[in-house]
């Protein structure tokens, strides 16, 4: 194994060549999806101001402190204050105003009363609040201004992806826009003279193309725009020629697969030797890789043909560098430790990446298992499409057994 590179030597080299570009600010229609570049600071507080928590009466604390069902108290509405209205009416000892919920709370009450707390309820509330039940304290049912978030307050941290709940915060802190930092642009290319579109009749020694697709969303996953997607052949200069046209549109990655292994006809070691560096890691499937970076910047991404070993190798380095052009704080998927829940054999002096399923029959007590009956095999692409997670077996272990502790990287 001395002569193999760890995943921790490979991706160290991935992540220092990664540039970033400078953040660009959109409005939070487009911001879905994109990751923070800066912190967002709140331009209103959250509440904006103190409203009323529920349907019912705002009042004075001391008229209805000792009200009971068997001695109400009888107050007088003076006014009605629907949602969004700028009504703040006084409120004389004994006066209530009806309130409803999130509409503004007059300056004169301390408390709110439900209507399920009143004689009456809504009926007839507009000339009395028959008070049965006393508020529980001074303050009750009031949602006060910047509860949540005082103005100046950071809602939403660098480097944190936008999803549907950041936006929701960002709007009800009067943000309107957000800086972002661009989606990386990724060119995608398959390489094997025995590759044909999905559905075309196959003839002896061809097969389906499914990397393409299966690298594209994977790049989309992490919020790239995928700008260029080719199939070439093992012959010619086809790598070369579509790293041209991948500079021309502006990509800040291509990503190889196939071509970059030890054989006869390894087409994008031929044909960008120079531009990148091809070794042997510690892992599998995955263990051939390819990396550079051309003069301009542009990541040179050269993962194995098999799909398992190319989804494998997207995870552990494509999608980390795509992650840190964006500025993520967190580069990597979420992992937890999980029982096995089969034995299963592991490969000597490397790593593995074992596409895993997660049993959760007993919900207090998950297991993880192979997703396929063929392990990790780097050819199982259709077994792949099962996986909702990677088990990650380190190199030391040569044999998980049920009930060892498994660390796992949800899908």
């Amino acid at each position: 194994m001395s002569h193999y590179r760890t995943v921790e030597e490979q991706l160290d080299r991935v992540l220092a060549a990664v540039h970033q570009h400078p953040p660009v600010a959109v409005t939070l229609e487009h911001a879905l999806g994109r990751t923070s570049a800066s912190d967002a600071h709140a331009v209103s507080a959250v509440p904006v101001f103190d409203n009323s928590a529920m349907d019912g009466f705002a009042v004075r604390f001391a008229d209805v402190a000792n009200a009971t069902p068997e001695r109400p108290v009888t107050l007088r509405v003076v006014a009605d204050i629907p949602a969004g209205s700028a009504h703040d009416p006084a409120l004389a000892p004994g006066e209530a105003a009806r309130i409803m919920t999130g509409s503004s709370v007059p300056a004169d009450a301390d408390a709110i009363v439900p209507f399920e707390d009143t004689v009456g309820g809504l009926a007839d509330s507009l000339q009395h609040a028959i008070v049965r039940t006393a508020p529980r304290a001074l303050g009750a049912h009031i949602r006060r201004a910047a509860e949540d978030t005082a103005r100046g307050d950071t809602v939403l941290a660098a480097g944190t992806l936008i999803g549907a709940r950041q936006l929701g915060a960002l709007a009800s802190a009067g943000i309107a826009t957000v800086d972002v930092s661009p989606r990386p642009r990724v060119a995608i290319v398959s390489t094997g003279s025995e590759l044909v579109a999905p559905g075309e009749p196959l003839r002896r020694g061809q097969i389906p193309e499914s990397n393409s697709l299966l690298l594209a969303a994977l790049a989309a996953d992490a919020a790239a725009e995928i700008v260029l997607r080719r199939v070439v052949d093992d012959s010619g200069d086809g790598p070369a020629e579509v790293v041209a046209e991948a500079q021309r549109r502006g990509a800040d990655a291509i990503v190889f697969s196939g071509g970059v292994s030890a054989g006869a006809y390894e087409v994008v070691k031929q044909s960008l030797g120079d531009a990148m560096e091809f070794t042997k890691v510690a892992m599998q499937p995955g263990k051939p890789q390819g990396f550079g970076a051309t003069g301009d910047g542009m990541l040179l991404f050269g993962l194995p043909g098999n799909p398992v070993s190319a989804a494998v190798s997207f995870e552990v380095f494509v999608r980390p560098a795509l992650l840190r052009m964006q500025r993520r704080d967190s580069i990597h998927r979420p992992r937890l430790l999980v029982p096995a829940g089969s034995d299963w054999r592991t490969p000597p002096d490397r790593r593995q990446y074992l596409p895993a399923v997660i049993d959760r029959t007993d919900p207090a007590r998950p297991v993880v298992r192979p997703a396929t009956k063929g392990g990790s095999g780097s050819h199982l692409s259709v077994g792949l499409g099962v996986a909702e997670a990677y088990a990650i077996v380190p190199a030391e272990t040569e044999q998980v057994f049920a009930g060892d502790l498994i660390d796992v990287m949800e899908l």
